[in-house]
């Protein structure tokens, strides 16, 4: 009896435990909880439940600038900065209306990958005439090397995956496009195993790395945006084309971008670290 006595004496100093408000005194303004504790002890007296309503996000997703690709990065890439791809613009118009009075077609900023899977950055131009691949330090701001391709020698365009050898170390994924000017099967043998050749008969391409920086670069960085404009004007070269070109055709293929590289030691290293670009390298004092 006297256990039973001490337990129900215990359950009745529980019954009358009463909270205690943390709110300081003079604080008239109510709490988040008191709000809370109010609608609650309205649903007590209403029979019908009470829902809780919530405001709509007022978040927007937007895709310029990339919303995960961070600021800091892009900016080590000297196109970035302002005005350079502008003034690299401007040079190449000049060069063209003082040399041969082409009508431009375009300008384009993509990643040239040659036959060592190199990265190199390059700025490509097509006129009414010719494809121009660019060679230009965003540093300096100067054109270093300018090829010119006329396009009647263009006989083919592949667009695909990228591919490589099965015992290949050295791999890469997305997609590029190849530009033929030339028979693969007719280059030498020492220049197709000589990493600095410039004699190869096609030259390959990617997306730049800045592509999502910015609406700017979305635009000039799209290889669909240079198929769209490189094609017509191969087709319209050909039929005004009064020499052995006229009457060829222009083949357009959707295949797989085979790159034979098997070790790629010098790409890795390259790769990884940029040297294909004009990129801020930081500081090398003490």
């Amino acid at each position: 009896m006297a256990c039973e006595a001490k337990e129900m004496s215990r359950i009745a100093s529980f019954e009358g435990f009463q909270p205690v408000s943390l709110k300081q005194e003079g604080d008239d303004q109510p709490l988040e909880t008191d709000q809370l504790s109010i609608e609650v002890g309205d649903s007590d007296k209403d029979s019908a439940p009470r829902q809780i309503s919530r405001q709509p996000s007022v978040t927007k997703s937007t895709l310029y600038p990339n919303p995960y690709h961070l600021p800091y990065i892009s900016r080590k890439y000297f196109v970035t900065r302002p005005g350079a791809i502008e003034t690299a613009m401007e040079d190449l118009k000049a060069h063209i209306a003082k040399t041969s009075e082409e009508k431009i077609q375009g300008f384009w900023l993509l990643t040239e990958i040659d036959h060592w899977n190199n990265e190199k950055e390059r700025i490509l131009l097509v006129t009414d005439k010719t494809l121009m691949i660019c060679k230009y330090d965003f540093i300096m701001l100067s054109c270093v090397q300018l090829q010119h391709i006329p396009l009647t020698a263009v006989h083919r365009i592949s667009l695909g995956k990228f591919a490589f050898p099965s015992m290949s170390l050295d791999k890469r994924q997305g997609d590029g496009l190849r530009i033929y000017w030339g028979s693969p099967e007719q280059q030498s043998l020492l220049s197709r195993w000589n990493p600095w050749s410039t004699e190869m008969p096609y030259a390959t391409f990617t997306e730049h790395p800045v592509k999502y920086t910015s609406e700017k670069f979305l635009e000039i960085c799209k290889l669909s945006g240079l198929t769209s404009k490189l094609v017509p004007a191969i087709q319209n070269a050909l039929k005004s084309s009064s020499g052995s070109e006229r009457g060829k055709g222009l083949m357009v293929l959707t295949e797989p971008i085979l790159i034979e590289t098997y070790m790629g030691l010098m790409s890795f290293i390259g790769n990884r670290n940029k040297l294909g670009y004009s990129l801020a390298r930081g500081s090398i004092g003490f």
